[in-house]
């Protein structure tokens, strides 16, 4: 059978439906399944939050009965292996259905095509790549982590109609309305991990949780680069910490157990460890073994090489200006006691920090503070997509050059739409998966 206009009519609500859950499925991707028979939807669910259970099995089960000879659209590949639950497949072909419709073939080489072969054989028709772009897109965070081996980077930057981003020395400065500012509320709820510079997170004290009413549970972990561990105590960051999980990047060179390595094999220096949710002994299938990836290997054995561009004003207070090592020891104990997580990453190395956080489950990040630290990202070629919000709110004197604006965004990029929010616009663009 070909391809209709109900079926992509049909696909268009199950990616819909899949969004719900965004940053909220741990290590597993967030799918949406209709269940459809004679033109009607009698099942459909979204994969669980925390991962499980998965759609199929869920929108299976409100089909009952109905679920024979019926159409299912899923928007990505069903798992074909035996994890924690049973293949999806096998409960698509139990059930009886008689034709299965997929967006995106899961990249996972435990899945990829095996699921679909796994329905064919039992006799089911199977189509697949139906409206894939828009499928790939609402799978962007958990694709780039299967392939790319980190999470899938967004970088927000709201620029006022004279190209500033802020005003030196005034902390927080509002440049978008309302409207605008509820849609990156949005943004934070589907993502898995927020990321700032410490000059952002010193100057501003933002909170960076979600505060749409309702949402607030799907606040994104909080991650700030801090190499010589300077956030406040008195932060709004510290003082959450055990509300909203905070973790500090700091460098290697104010590790605890920096001062017993010297002479001594690299591999003592400490990992990035586990947070929430599935994380944990659970791995990222793409990083097989993490004592052996790349990324791992560099945060034990401590690297670091040149940094890629020094976050000069964004990174005050650093240990190489001698800090002492006991007023250093004092804060790690209190922000620790405070409930935040302290890493020992390169700061300035976003390409071996982000690869780190895939490996404890983190698919999306969201680079929300410091035109240094945007800068840093842009630099090392690792964001995906960038949500440009223009003002018409004039900074004047005193303001801080945005990193970019409309005219001069990276080549490799895509635009890929335009919205209005009051009198501000937002413009979207995105490299290819």
């Amino acid at each position: 059978m070909s391809v209709t206009p109900h079926d992509e009519s049909f696909m268009a609500a199950a990616i819909r439906l899949s969004r719900r859950h965004l940053g909220r499925t741990a290590t597993n991707p967030s799918v949406g399944c209709l269940i459809v028979r004679d033109g009607v939807v009698v099942g459909q669910a979204v994969t669980a939050v925390g991962g499980r259970p998965h759609a199929e099995p869920q929108a299976l089960a409100e089909a009952g009965a109905a679920a024979r000879g019926a159409t299912a659209y899923v928007t990505l590949e069903p798992c074909s292996h035996h994890g924690k639950t049973p293949p999806c497949a096998e409960a698509l072909i139990a059930y009886g259905v008689a034709r299965v419709v997929i967006s995106v073939t899961d990249p996972d080489p435990r899945v990829s095509g095996r699921g679909i072969s796994m329905l064919r054989d039992a006799g089911i028709e199977v189509d697949a790549g139906v409206l894939e772009a828009e499928g790939r897109r609402s799978l962007a965070g958990y694709l780039t982590r299967q392939m790319k081996n980190r999470p899938y980077v967004t970088l927000k930057l709201a620029v006022s109609a004279d190209g500033m981003i802020g005003r030196e020395g005034e902390g927080q400065v509002a440049i978008t309305g309302p409207e605008a500012r509820a849609e990156v509320q949005v943004l934070r709820a589907e993502t898995d991990a927020i990321l700032v510079g410490i000059g952002t997170a010193i100057s501003d004290d933002p909170l960076l949780t979600v505060r749409t009413p309702g949402l607030e549970a799907q606040s994104p972990i909080r991650i700030v680069l801090d190499p010589s561990l300077a956030l406040p105590l008195t932060s709004k960051l510290v003082r959450t910490a055990r509300d909203v999980p905070v973790i500090l990047v700091a460098s290697e060179e104010v590790s605890p157990l920096a001062a017993d390595a010297e002479g001594l094999p690299p591999s003592v220096l400490p990992d990035i460890s586990p947070t929430r949710g599935e994380i944990g002994n659970e791995h990222a299938p793409s990083s097989q073994d993490d004592r052996s990836s790349p990324a791992r290997k560099h945060l034990r054995q401590g690297a670091n090489p040149q940094p890629i561009s020094p976050l000069v004003g964004e990174m005050p207070g650093r240990a190489e200006g001698g800090t002492p090592s006991t007023d250093i020891d004092s804060r790690r104990t209190a922000l620790e006691a405070a409930g935040v997580e302290i890493v020992y990453c390169n700061p300035y190395h976003p390409e071996i920090l982000l690869p780190a956080l895939a490996t404890r489950g983190i698919s999306s990040l969201l680079v929300e503070g410091g035109s240094k630290t945007a800068r840093l990202f842009l630099e090392a070629g690792l964001v995906d997509r960038i949500q440009l919000y223009q003002a018409p709110v004039v900074i004047g004197q005193g303001g801080i050059e945005s990193p970019l604006d409309a005219t001069d965004i990276p080549s490799g990029f895509a635009h890929t739409g335009t919205q209005m929010f009051g009198e501000d616009r937002r413009d979207e663009y995105e490299r290819g998966l």
